[in-house]
């Protein structure tokens, strides 16, 4: 984590500003603890990744692989001490998503050359520079590495540890992530010039992230892709969209479509599951100014 970063994030519960405890710091903070004084939460940065989350044991209780990798990681007595407490105050695991995890930010890292990126680049030329930028569900980072070489202040968020710990082997001064849920506060108030959303429809309630993305904006760009690949059985979210109630929904919000994104698209993006597999989608681009 930066150390500038501390300016932004917020505690994701009461909004508040929060304090750094710092253990080990190279060109960046690799373990820390940051700590909300009003609500007493209190969130790890492991291996430089900073975790917001409301409830650091919940994040545990589905992440077993990846708790005992984390714990034995550690190097700091105050942060081993912190992430023992928070293991013993997990119930029960659930579903572990470790692997699933690591195995989606394998398939991103195998398919990071995939003309879909280009496209939405080309597409995004025309603005030319931004104070601040976000992407919500940014995975190992293609994109917000890609844009903090022309954008001041660059931030990605993600709930897998694995593609943001991927995302960080590139350091850049103005580059941050953090692991966190994207319906949550963690920048409170703060207000984005630029924010994408690239695929993430079906793994984020729709209606409460467009309304989460909107509060996040007063003036500037909304860019969302989407293939509308809403079938995921219970995982489902519970209202789908298509291309149509998509575009709707972002002008009740308050954003404009761009001429050349008012029409649905279908850019295809191509995922190496693995040497014999390759799941083809067709995307749509949107784009919303405010």
């Amino acid at each position: 984590m930066l150390e500038s970063s501390l300016e932004f994030f917020r505690c994701v519960r009461c909004g508040s500003k929060l304090e750094l405890d710092v253990f080990k710091l190279d060109r960046e903070i690799e373990e820390g603890l940051l700590e909300c004084k009003k609500c007493n939460l209190i969130f790890p940065i492991l291996q430089k990744i900073p975790i917001l989350w409301d409830d650091f044991s919940d994040y545990l209780s589905n992440h077993k692989v990846l708790s005992g990798i984390l714990y034995k990681s550690i190097t700091s007595e105050s942060l081993r001490k912190f992430v023992k407490y928070s293991l013993s105050k997990t119930d029960k695991f659930n579903n572990d998503s470790t692997i699933t995890e690591k195995r989606w930010s394998l398939i991103y890292q195998n398919s990071r050359c995939s003309k879909f990126y280009s496209h939405i680049k080309n597409n995004l030329d025309f603005i030319t520079h931004s104070n601040f930028v976000l992407e919500h569900g940014c995975s190992i980072g293609i994109m917000t590495s890609w844009l903090s070489d022309s954008h001041q202040m660059v931030f990605g968020i993600d709930r897998s540890f694995d593609a943001l710990l991927y995302a960080k082997k590139s350091y850049k001064h103005n580059l941050d992530y953090a692991v966190a849920d994207s319906l949550s506060d963690v920048f409170g108030k703060f207000q984005f010039d630029l924010i994408l959303a690239l695929n993430v429809l079906e793994l984020i309630e729709p209606t409460l992230f467009l309304k989460q993305t909107s509060a996040q904006i007063t003036s500037g760009y909304l860019v969302i892709t989407d293939p509308y690949d809403f079938d995921r059985g219970v995982s489902s979210v519970k209202t789908s969209f298509d291309e149509f109630t998509l575009r709707t929904n972002l002008e009740y919000a308050g954003f404009k479509i761009l001429p050349k994104t008012s029409k649905p698209s279908f850019i295809p993006w191509n995922l190496k599951v693995n040497p014999r597999a390759t799941l083809n989608y067709k995307v749509d681009l949107v784009i919303g100014k405010k």
